[in-house]
């Protein structure tokens, strides 16, 4: 391990005399190319940004001219240069590294400004992989490495907002504060290691590396939140970069500010919903969901959806998979809401929620795929763990029956609907359903038989919020998401009005859980698929 310098302390201000820019995206390079010869900074670029530079009319530096080598190689190589490294990483205050400078005929580079190659957006349009090694910068990195490394003297800039800052320090000061330096030197480095775990991820899937010796997750800041989970705990909000279509990506129309538990509802409740083909709402409260149901329209759906558990749905989460009229709006916001996320929303909607100032509709571009690839993280004391998405999909012809009573086709559309809806409900999970609609949910138990208990309890007082005289679990199908390790969880969907089962299977006791099936005369079927969600 190389021992630490005894440098002379970093100035706290620094005046600037010289900026080496490199930008793929030339978005406010004007202004600050400006900004910058105003202030008497000499400017020295390479390629597209020098170009770009020279347009305006301002003065500009080949690193070439620096270097005394011609940039070559296709571009590869034109910055990996002692002349330019030595500029960025040479401390000025240092006497032998002063004397280096001025031995080998090194200028001070004061403000790197470096955005990178384009790498993340080449892979996500769908470059090619020669395309996406053409766009893994080396230089740039290497760059913002070494100035930030040396934040002591040099000011590094690898997005807009850090050269804003910058430009603003200038301005106010003439100078840029060794605290401001610091920052940015943070955040650059946290650039660099997002873009490394970029290219770390998509080598390990073209090399179709499940589990690599090391990985990386990167993630840029979307939002600070006002708390976590709870008030006393911070929270924050970041993306991937994954374009999946959902809340990360949302545009919030309207309403408060999103919060950690919020945002949490709003992506459970939109991946389930994606899951259907008719007109489909799913309500969520506390990451589950407490009424899912399909309909000719979402008004329809969302009336029957509420049906299930119109207690729970009060201060919950709403997704739909169409876009949202007026009617849909005004039927949505009938009891409160905390947010509403959609495919789409017409005029009429939008301004139906605008008179609910509180309610956050979140408008998304599409729905996800809930069978694409893709992976999950979960952390834990001192590490994280990763999967796959679950993108099981079963159909009716994936179905063993294993009872002596076949299923009629009505059960069978009720038995999947019911399975889907257990797919995105914390284990241990019971549904039942009928006719494109919940009935009774019962979620997150230690056992399966409580859960069924509860899924019931929830039944039972939905039809009599309906005004029937019997359980809307009547003539329902049920899904467990794992197989019931005894008959006893069975046994209380029967009791709750259940004529069709249907479960993985898998368990010791399958054979006497089938026993019990045909003993009361109902159809079961098995996946041979487990959906568990903790």
């Amino acid at each position: 391990m190389p021992a630490a310098p005894d440098f002379p302390p970093a100035p706290d201000q620094m005046k600037p005399q010289r900026a080496l820019i490199s930008l793929s995206d030339k978005a406010g390079l004007e202004d600050a190319a400006r900004a910058l010869h105003g202030l008497g900074v000499e400017l020295v670029s390479t390629g597209g940004t020098k170009a770009a530079i020279e347009t305006l009319g301002l003065p500009v530096k080949d690193v070439a001219d620096l270097t005394g080598f011609p940039e070559m190689m296709d571009g590869r190589v034109k910055t990996l240069h002692p002349i330019v490294h030595g500029g960025l990483l040479g401390v000025r205050n240092a006497p032998a590294h002063a004397e280096a400078m001025a031995t080998h005929g090194i200028g001070a580079i004061d403000i790197v400004w470096i955005d990178l190659y384009p790498f993340e957006k080449t892979v996500e349009s769908g470059g090619g992989f020669e395309a996406a090694i053409e766009n893994i910068d080396i230089g740039g990195p290497a760059m913002i490495r070494s100035g930030s490394k040396n934040h002591g003297h040099v000011a590094v800039a690898v997005d807009g907002e850090s050269i804003a800052l910058i430009l603003e320090a200038l301005k106010s000061q003439g100078a840029t504060d060794l605290t401001l330096r610091k920052r940015l030197a943070a955040r650059a480095f946290a650039r660099t290691a997002a873009y490394d775990a970029a290219v770390s991820r998509w080598f390990a899937g073209q090399v179709e590396d499940a589990a690599p010796a090391r990985k990386s997750i990167a993630g840029t800041l979307a939002q600070t939140l006002r708390y976590g989970e709870n008030p006393h705990q911070t929270g924050a909000f970041y993306r991937t970069g994954e374009r999946r279509p959902g809340v990360a990506y949302a545009e919030q129309v309207q309403g408060k500010e999103l919060g950690y538990n919020n945002i949490a509802d709003a992506d459970a409740a939109y991946e389930l919903v994606a899951e259907f083909e008719q007109p489909a709402v799913v309500i969520v409260k506390h990451a589950n969901p407490c009424g899912v149901a399909v309909g000719e329209d979402l008004s329809q759906a969302y009336a029957r959806a509420l049906e299930c558990d119109a207690v729970s749905a009060f201060g919950g989460v709403i997704a739909v998979n169409r876009p949202l009229n007026g009617d849909d709006a005004r039927a949505i916001t009938g009891i409160f809401t905390e947010v509403v996320i959609a495919p789409g929303a017409d005029d009429e909607a939008k301004a139906v929620f605008a008179a609910k100032k509180n309610l956050r509709l979140l408008i998304t571009d599409g729905l996800p795929d809930p069978h694409g690839a893709g992976e999950v993280f979960r952390s834990v004391a001192g590490g994280f763990l990763v999967q796959s998405r679950d993108r099981s999909l079963i159909k009716p012809s994936d179905l063993k029956i294993v009872t002596k009573r076949q299923p009629t086709p009505t059960e069978i559309q009720d038995m999947l609907f019911a399975f889907t809806v257990a797919k995105h409900v914390k284990s241990n999970a019971i549904v039942y359903a009928k006719d494109g609609q919940t009935a009774g949910i019962g979620a997150g138990q230690m056992n399966r038989r409580d859960s069924a208990r509860i899924a019931a309890i929830r039944a039972k007082e939905a039809g009599e919020a309906k005004g029937l005289t019997q359980s809307l679990a009547e003539g329902s199908a049920c899904a467990s998401e794992a197989f019931f390790p005894f008959a006893d969880g069975l046994l209380e969907a029967v009791a709750a009005g259940a004529t069709a089962v249907i479960q993985p299977g898998g368990s010791l006791r399958d054979a006497e859980v089938i026993a019990a099936a045909d003993e009361k005369g109902i159809a079961m079927a098995f996946t041979g698929v487990r959906v568990f969600r903790h």
